[in-house]
């Protein structure tokens, strides 16, 4: 957990869930509850467009704000989160739907965030995110950022894969099955989770590999520590999924690396945050 608290929050850049036309209301209601508190309120052109707005382009809000803020889902979230690596920001989730594992601010407690931001009564947690890239036979680097998961699996249904996995340039496994997750602890609840992989504290600096309907009933999920970076290749053409949003060809001449990114995601919480009861309130644990 960071300690780290933020300068007076001046300007606050805002992100929406896309393909939502209706958000609009929500925007225009949640905006000026920061604006009647004295701050100014950037949105993001593409959100903007979407629903019929004037706004910034997303780069140079990032350059300008003090906070940025997803309005939507865990998937706005994760895609801001993403985007936006490098501009060091910190990112407020207010959940448009249900409460999210990431978006986790509802609506109604917008109020109450707002004035816990005004005088410092909140907390940034960093997490860790993944750091890639797939190297071509010339050269060329397809570079990528993953703050949930990176997944490695099959074009077709047609065949299983066959991944080689080298730790520090050391091989220590042939994946064969469908696939192959690597995932961060924050992601450990997404993908990871609906196959058997750990629940990983998302503090914690470590990668999650868990394999997907395995060959072998030897191939358990490995908890490796951030430190490692993790090569992979193999003899198949691969579909190389990051985040659940970008996808990548994995040629059977190409390498997959995957690394511990400098920077951490910043997540900002009220201070009374508990990771416990949304694993509670998620997955239902404790229900008699």
């Amino acid at each position: 957990m960071s300690k780290e608290q933020l300068n007076n929050i001046k300007i606050v850049g805002f992100v929406l869930r896309p393909d939502s036309l209706d958000i609009l209301s929500l925007y225009s209601e949640i905006s000026k509850k920061f604006e009647d508190k004295g701050m100014e309120v950037l949105l993001d052109s593409e959100s903007a467009t979407m629903i019929g707005l004037k706004g910034i382009k997303f780069e140079e809000m990032c350059n300008r704000v003090d906070l940025l803020v997803s309005l939507g889902g865990d998937g706005t979230l994760l895609g801001l989160v993403r985007k936006s690596y490098g501009f060091d920001k910190p990112v407020l989730g207010i959940n448009a739907g249900n409460l999210g594992f990431l978006a986790d601010t509802p609506v109604e407690y917008v109020d109450e965030m707002i004035e816990m931001l005004l005088v410092g009564d909140y907390r940034v947690d960093e997490r860790m995110m993944i750091e890639g890239y797939i190297e071509h036979d010339e050269g060329k680097r397809d570079e990528f950022y993953a703050f949930n998961d990176v997944v490695i699996t099959r074009p077709t249904i047609a065949h299983m894969i066959k991944l080689d996995a080298f730790i520090d340039n050391d091989w220590f496994n042939t994946y064969r099955g469908d696939g192959l997750i690597i995932s961060t602890p924050t992601g450990s609840t997404a993908y990871n989770l609906s196959l058997g992989g750990p629940i990983v504290y998302p503090l914690s600096k470590v990668f999650i590999m868990t394999p997907v309907a395995p060959h072998s009933l030897t191939q358990r999920p490995l908890v490796v520590p951030i430190d490692f970076s993790i090569k992979l290749s193999s003899p198949d053409q691969l579909v190389v999924m990051v985040d659940g949003q970008d996808d990548y060809i994995l040629e059977s001449s190409d390498k997959l690396v995957i690394k511990g990114a400098t920077m951490s995601a910043k997540l900002l919480h009220k201070k009374e945050h508990s990771y416990f009861k949304v694993l509670r309130d998620k997955l239902s644990w404790g229900d008699e």
